[in-house]
């Protein structure tokens, strides 16, 4: 079973504390005192609880997310307005101004909250009883003052989050640089060896073999038969000079713990990294695939919905090739918008010889594809 995002959690929370508010109505409220029958009230409750569900469930800043805020606040002023003698009732009111910040910019916010006011100040005109004007303006005061304080920790609440996510992108290219640069290090390190290498011990054999071919055309009273076999080890060993000069050019870091770095700085979604036994990349191709996680990682962080878990796995083909296959359990979102990140991850692959595709029908998946390297 899915565990549910914090997101999911505190719109969940909301919903609940507003059935908690809605529920109690038709059980406590006077069949005469009530301005439309109770079976029209049940409806419209009904059809809000539909339109505030559209609101929590629906990313933000979509159309179905406005369209369900506009009715979720008609719906909830017509509930006010319609029971005007519950005092709890304009309670809904405050949740609705808080659940606008999760939709869309101040304006929309700003709106939401001058729609609850007037529609409370109709309700309290309505209301049974001769209410002072100062009694009035007393309540709406205090009720757009909660209206206010509530959007106000939704929007802190959302900054905090949003920097929490800053905060673990940055984390993320943090792990995902340091690797890279201590695998840079490296390579340094061993390219300076292998020029010592070649520059040194290879030139020396070299000469060697030279010397050893001039003798070979003296005459055969000279020890020939010694020379020739000096010849052959001499051979042998600038072999194993170059075969050593193209390991140290082509070994790579492991590619397991380069990717688990880079996981391991995110706490939110988890993720999960599977590297199949038989895949062995070379340094190029352990650089693109670090990068390639490390976008993939990013992506999630900022825009899988409700994600939970993402897994990375990386497996080779029968020919050589690595495909790298990430997908979180978040909401879909077709059609995918290729941003700077999804961008970068087909250009690395490409560079490769290979591609990358994406597909947001359920959660967001990515594969990637790096061509076989010819051996050295």
């Amino acid at each position: 079973m899915r565990r549910l995002g914090p997101e999911e959690t505190s719109g969940l929370t909301i919903l609940v504390v507003c059935l908690a508010v809605v529920v109690p109505v038709p059980f406590v409220a006077e069949p005469d005192r009530m301005l439309v029958p109770l079976a029209v009230w049940v409806l419209l409750a009904l059809a809000w609880l539909a339109a505030t569900v559209v609101v929590v469930l629906r990313p933000p800043r979509t159309r179905a997310a406005y369209a369900g805020l506009a009715a979720q606040a008609l719906l909830t002023a017509a509930l006010v307005i319609t029971v005007p003698g519950i005092g709890w009732l304009p309670i809904l009111l405050v949740f609705g101004a808080a659940l606008s910040t999760y939709v869309g910019p101040t304006r929309v916010v700003v709106a939401v909250i001058v729609a609850n006011t007037l529609a409370l100040l109709v309700a309290f005109l309505l209301a049974p009883g001769d209410a002072r004007p100062f009694e009035i303006v007393l309540s709406l005061g205090l009720y757009l003052l909660l209206q206010v304080a509530s959007a106000a920790v939704s929007v802190a609440l959302q900054r905090e989050q949003r920097m929490r996510t800053e905060l673990t992108v940055a984390h993320a290219e943090l792990a995902a640089a340091a690797v890279l640069g201590e695998e840079a290090t490296r390579a340094s390190e061993r390219l300076r060896i292998s020029r010592e290498l070649h520059d040194l011990i290879g030139h020396q054999l070299t000469v060697l073999t030279l010397e050893l071919e001039s003798a070979a055309h003296l005459p055969p009273e000279r020890a020939a038969e010694h020379v020739e076999r000096a010849r052959t080890v001499a051979r042998e060993l600038l072999g194993d000079v170059r075969a050593t000069v193209g390991e140290l050019r082509r070994r790579a870091p492991d590619l397991r713990e380069a990717l688990a770095a880079v996981a391991s700085a995110v706490p939110s979604p988890r993720v999960e990294v599977d590297v199949a036994e038989d895949v062995v990349a070379d340094e190029e191709q352990t650089a693109a695939l670090v990068r390639v996680t490390q976008e993939v990682v990013t992506n999630a962080v900022r825009h899988a919905e409700m994600a939970t878990v993402l897994r990375i796995e990386v497996a080779a083909d029968d020919d050589g090739a690595l495909t790298l296959v990430a997908r979180d359990d978040g909401l879909g979102s077709e059609p995918v918008r290729i941003g700077h990140g999804l961008a970068g991850i087909v250009e690395r692959a490409e560079a490769l010889g290979g591609g990358a595709t994406f597909d947001a029908s359920a959660g967001f998946t990515v594969r990637a594809r790096l061509a076989a390297r010819a051996a050295s």
